[in-house]
């Protein structure tokens, strides 16, 4: 089991919102040995996902993984992303949401998030690579 913490609660948190206001979620992920993404699709070690609800299916987000499955270029694939590769969930349209610091280390995330978002650090790497996942 892992340690407790908020992460899992703000990534769902932040999906219900984009949800409610007609936003497009999209999960920032660094891509490690547990992620299971296609991976002809990754850049960088990153890869950002459409999680709306009309681009992934069965999607739950539980405190240590999110699972879906979407389709990429026409072909069905299964994506599990472990809560640690979660570098942020936010809405397309605007930016808006949350980025967090990624690994096994949930002691001071809070405080890393809230510095992570005044200081924008991650939105920069992750949006030039940004694509739409149908």
């Amino acid at each position: 089991m892992s340690d407790p913490t908020i992460k899992p609660y703000l990534v769902r948190a932040v999906h219900e919102w984009c949800s409610d206001q007609g936003f497009t979620p999209y999960l920032s992920v660094t891509v490690d040995s547990r992620t299971v993404v296609p991976l002809e699709f990754v850049k960088d070690g990153q890869i950002v996902l459409n999680v709306s609800a009309n681009a992934s299916r069965n999607l739950l987000i539980s405190n240590d993984m999110i699972t879906f499955s979407a389709r990429f270029n026409g072909v069905a694939r299964e994506i599990q992303v472990p809560m640690s590769a979660v570098g942020g969930i936010y809405a397309r349209e605007n930016g808006q949401g949350l980025f967090f610091p990624t690994g096994e280390g949930t002691g001071p995330e809070p405080e890393a998030a809230s510095d992570r978002d005044d200081g924008l650090s991650p939105p920069p790497k992750g949006r030039p690579s940004l694509k739409i996942v149908k």
